[in-house]
């Protein structure tokens, strides 16, 4: 029992994931424009990445969302590194 209850939680805490999504002007974009993975050290503090949306599209008028995730692959590396790595993906979604 104390078996599978260690594999549930490990299990749990692998496959957790976090999503951030502005959303910024109306419109459908089913694929991103631009995806970059982004690297932090130590948790990432003091740290930052800027993506500027309104030169990826084009113009701030034709940007749809922006969205930051942390997928379960990357809280996975997070725990095993002991937060020394933590990476995370930026996606960028553009009216064409």
């Amino acid at each position: 029992m104390k078996k599978l209850m260690i594999a549930f939680i490990a299990a749990t805490a692998i496959s957790g994931c976090a999503q951030q999504t502005f959303k910024i002007n109306n419109g459908i974009a089913v694929k991103p424009t631009n995806e970059t993975k982004q690297t932090f050290f130590v948790h990432g503090i003091g740290q930052s990445q800027t993506i500027d949306a309104a030169l990826v599209c084009g113009g701030a008028d034709k940007v749809i969302r922006t969205e930051v995730q942390e997928s379960g692959m990357d809280v996975f590396l997070r725990i095993i590194t002991i937060g020394i790595y933590t990476p995370r993906e930026a996606r960028v979604y553009c009216a064409k």
